[in-house]
């Protein structure tokens, strides 16, 4: 158990140094713009395509691991949706924010970094793979039907289009498959670049987990809504739930691929719900709930699963 507790408390420690930080010093919230933008548009695109262009491509082609992680993100999303909708009585448009916040991990944040450290190198093309595969499904999904909630624009073909457009540009996922294709083709590069991209990926996930701490430390809430512990219980038990199970369905898969699946289904919610949240003026202050009692509560949860997986009692046949 110490040693669970010596990987797991550095990656939650940066989490609560940043949130000290923003509950002590009172600087604004615009100033973390240039963090964000250093994450998501640099450091966090620079770590999924060193994962990805250094793993044989004949690893990444594994369809029935894809089907299987991106059909539990599935039925979170869905379950979470549904929660919203019976519990909070919320809008399609609050409701699907609500499934966001139940099927979308910190996958960018904390998932790489914890997983390789985990599990170890043979983690980096689960890890990668389930990151491209969860943020295409949800980023499809999640802009269509808030796109179809909007009564100025309730074209299904403008619809589709918003959402092919929010894929093309999203950085990670289009480093992710540079990164593939970089593998494909046995590109080598160059000594220098190679060297900036691992300066740039090395710094990834410090700076998101102190940036996210800060973003929830600023983020204060004077109440918990009545759908936020259901998406909270989706996202921390049924999530992970759904990978195990359909990770013996799917399989069998090798250990580290399967042990991968749950860990990342383990994570709390992503602080991008938070992001999107704000984006569409929609279930704001719950969205902020959400990430500040899932990232609190995922101390005991996502720590006993890597208590499991390193201990063996949660194995794969």
């Amino acid at each position: 158990m110490a040693d669970i507790l010596n990987l797991a408390l550095p990656y939650f420690g940066l989490i609560f140094v940043g949130f000290a930080c923003g509950k002590v010093k009172s600087l604004p919230e615009s100033g973390l713009a240039w963090m964000n933008f250093f994450l998501l548009y640099v450091s966090l695109p620079a770590l999924l395509f060193a994962i990805m262009s250094k793993t044989p491509f004949a690893e990444l082609n594994n369809p029935p691991f894809l089907i299987a992680t991106t059909l539990s993100t599935v039925v979170a999303f869905t379950l979470a949706l549904v929660v919203g909708k019976v519990l909070g009585r919320l809008t399609l448009r609050e409701a699907t924010l609500a499934g966001l916040s139940g099927g979308y991990g910190n996958i960018g944040y904390m998932g790489p970094g914890l997983a390789l450290a985990v599990l170890g190198t043979k983690a980096a093309a689960p890890t990668a793979l389930i990151f491209c595969c969860d943020s295409i499904f949800l980023f499809t999904i999640v802009p269509l039907l808030i796109e179809l909630s909007d009564r100025d624009h309730p074209s299904i073909v403008h619809a589709f289009g918003v959402v092919l457009k929010q894929i093309v540009l999203n950085p990670l996922i289009m480093s992710a498959c540079f990164g593939a294709a970089v593998a494909a083709l046995h590109i080598e590069l160059p000594v220098a670049l190679d060297r900036t991209i691992t300066f740039l990926q090395n710094a990834a996930a410090p700076t998101a987990l102190f940036v996210l701490g800060v973003t929830v430390a600023l983020r204060p809430f004077d109440r918990v809504p009545w759908e936020v512990p259901g998406v909270i219980a989706v996202k921390l038990l049924i999530h992970p739930l759904a990978a195990f199970g359909l990770m013996l369905a799917f399989g069998p898969f090798a250990q580290p691929w399967a042990a991968t699946a749950v860990l990342m289904a383990s994570l709390p919610p992503a602080l991008n719900v938070f992001v999107i949240a704000r984006q569409n003026d929609a279930w704001i202050e719950s969205a902020s709930v959400a990430v500040l009692l899932g990232t609190f509560g995922s101390v005991v949860t996502l720590t006993t699963v890597m208590w499991l997986l390193q201990t063996g009692r949660l194995a794969f046949p």
